[in-house]
This record gives C-alpha cells, sequence and structure tokens, in this order.
C-alpha cells in the first residue's frame, strides 16, 4: 500500500467513523462538515446518489477542515472512480463488491472500500487488496457476524454499513470493527433540512465517546 493509501486508513481508523450523507438538497454540505468535526468525526463519505455529487466534491474538497478526509461513495464502476478522484474523493466506497473499481482505485492513488456481504466477497475483496471492507448491508447480520468472521479471517477489516445506530455503534467496535460507516442516524435528515447543526454536532460527540469508550473495553 501506498504511503498516501495509508495515510488516508489511518485518519479514519483512527476516528473510527465515517459519516455518509444522501442529502436531496447539497447546499447545507459545508456546514454539516464543520459540524461533524466539532464534534469528533474526521471522515465523509458523499455518495453518487447525491445530486451533483462529482461537482460537490470539487467544491467541498476545497474548504475542508484540516485532517478532514473525504470520499466518494455508491461508486460501481471505473469511470466514476477516476471522476471522483479528479474532483477530489480521497477514498472509494462501493455498495458491491468489482474487482475493477478495486483496481481503479488503487491506480488513482486512493484506497478502496468495496461492500461485501459472505465471507468469501469478504476473503476476495481482501485478496485483491482493498484496504477496508465494507459489510453491507449489516443491518441483517449484527455485531455477531463480525466476530464469527474475524474468526477464520482476523486480518480483514471490516467496517459495518446499514443498521449503525449512535447507540450500538460501541456494540460493533466490540465485535472487532476497525470502524463504523453511519448515514442518517448521525446525519440527521430533518435536522439538516432545518439548519440544526447543532445537532449534528452533539451526535457526532455521543457517538465518538461510544467508539471510543468499546475501544477503551468499556
Amino acid at each position: 500500500m501506498s504511503d498516501t493509501r495509508t495515510a488516508i486508513v489511518q485518519v479514519i481508523e483512527s476516528c473510527g467513523v465515517m459519516g455518509i450523507i444522501r442529502m436531496k438538497d447539497p447546499s447545507g454540505l459545508p456546514a454539516v462538515v464543520e459540524a461533524l468535526a466539532e464534534g469528533g468525526v474526521r471522515a465523509l463519505e458523499i455518495t453518487m446518489t447525491v445530486p451533483g455529487a462529482v461537482e460537490l466534491i470539487r467544491q467541498t474538497a476545497r474548504t475542508l477542515p484540516a485532517g478532514f478526509v473525504m470520499g466518494a461513495g455508491t461508486v460501481c464502476d471505473a469511470e466514476t472512480v477516476r471522476r471522483v478522484v479528479d474532483a477530489g474523493a480521497r477514498f472509494i466506497v462501493s455498495p458491491v463488491m468489482r474487482p475493477a473499481v478495486i483496481k481503479a482505485a488503487h491506480a488513482a492513488g486512493v484506497p478502496a472500500f468495496p461492500g461485501c456481504f459472505s465471507p468469501t466477497e469478504i476473503l476476495e475483496a481482501w485478496d485483491l487488496g482493498a484496504e477496508i471492507i465494507k459489510v453491507f448491508p449489516a443491518t441483517a447480520l449484527g455485531p455477531g457476524y463480525l466476530k464469527d468472521v474475524h474468526g477464520p479471517l482476523p486480518q480483514v477489516k471490516l467496517m459495518p454499513t446499514g443498521g449503525v445506530t449512535i447507540d450500538n455503534a460501541g456494540d460493533w467496535i466490540r465485535a472487532g470493527a476497525c470502524g463504523v460507516g453511519v448515514g442518517s442516524a448521525l446525519l440527521d435528515p430533518k435536522a439538516i433540512a432545518t439548519g440544526d447543526y447543532a445537532k449534528i454536532a452533539d451526535d457526532a460527540k455521543r457517538i465518538m465517546a461510544n467508539v471510543s469508550a468499546a475501544r477503551k473495553g468499556l
């Protein structure tokens, strides 16, 4: 792994929480980023389902707080990888496991986090060089699944997405997750729509506290 890719992964692992945004109106994104940073969350995934996502990534990349990393999510093909990295994405997240996406991300110098569900997919993605495996949809699995997978595959870095909340984030960390991906449970659509960014900052602080407690064995 290149030094750049390693550094990006280290930021995400150190934080332990990746915010996932799927907002219909992206005008409030700068305030969302500030609120996340205030709460201690240092990583954000902007999904391709957001209107004008590529240009939004380009604009947001210019104003990110120091130490904050932003990537692109819902990336399913190599051409999109190239477009979002050119716009400023620092990592690539996919809902599925596609070797071409992993290869394109690494060719562009950024880490790849493919979405996998079964142990076979997880190991295949890891063997292809994926830095973190996004376990998706984790809603149907539960924290015990990560513990079971880590039995025979302790080397694999797993990040559950789907079904992760502020209150259960610590359970996933205790089960062996290197971090968690959190969407609307952290980035409350109603709070964003009403401009209640203080709520987002408070929720970020809460989830970070739960992750920190879990890592300390509490």
